[in-house]
């Protein structure tokens, strides 16, 4: 008798007695397409998020930063967490590291590890600085990887980046990495 009272309760709980399920008059409601969470979003959305810059710089925007600007921007919003000329106090260094990639401790820094001046640009505009990401106008963007690229030695105190001068930054270490797929860039339908 407790059983039957115990499973009846873990039915009625289920809603499996009240529901019609054990009956085979009943039919399903058909289930949704897809997963059913969200709105679909629009091409404008869309557009809005799309800021990915590939390794070839393709789609870079407007604007120009230089290293003089960049150590600004650094001081302002940077250096809370990368600490002083991005010597890495609290969060990651950002510079020094050459020559330790062969090491039992290797640095991988900007200057020491990264392949592309472009990917650096995509990371800072995107995702710094940390509490704000996407928050930095494109020029302090282009400012910031300026400053950046200067401290490791990989551009010049008077040089301005931009969307064609950035793609041509030769990264140090750029011949050490070796693709799993090809670059092919994405040519967008309109």
């Amino acid at each position: 008798m407790f059983t039957r009272r115990v499973a009846a309760c873990l039915l009625l709980s289920l809603g499996v007695i009240g529901s019609g399920w054990l009956s085979a008059q009943q039919s399903r409601p058909a289930a949704p397409e897809g997963p059913g969470l969200g709105v679909p979003a629009t091409p404008e959305q869309i557009a809005g998020d799309d800021v990915s810059i590939p390794p070839d710089g393709t789609g870079l925007p407007p604007g120009s930063g230089t290293p003089a600007e960049g150590e600004t921007i650094y001081n302002a919003k940077c250096v809370a967490c990368h600490g002083l000329k991005g010597s890495g106090t609290p969060a990651d260094r950002l510079v020094g590291g050459h020559g330790t990639l062969k090491d039992a401790a290797p640095v991988k820094t900007i200057g020491s590890y990264w392949p592309y001046a472009t990917t650096l640009f995509d990371y800072v505009r995107r995702a710094m600085p940390y509490q704000e990401p996407h928050s930095l106008t494109d020029p302090e963007a282009y400012a910031l990887t300026a400053y950046l690229l200067h401290l490791n030695g990989i551009i010049e105190a008077d040089a301005t980046i931009d969307a064609t001068s950035l793609p041509k930054v030769q990264m140090p270490n750029r011949a050490n990495f070796v693709p799993a797929y090809p670059f092919k860039p994405v040519v967008k339908k309109k």
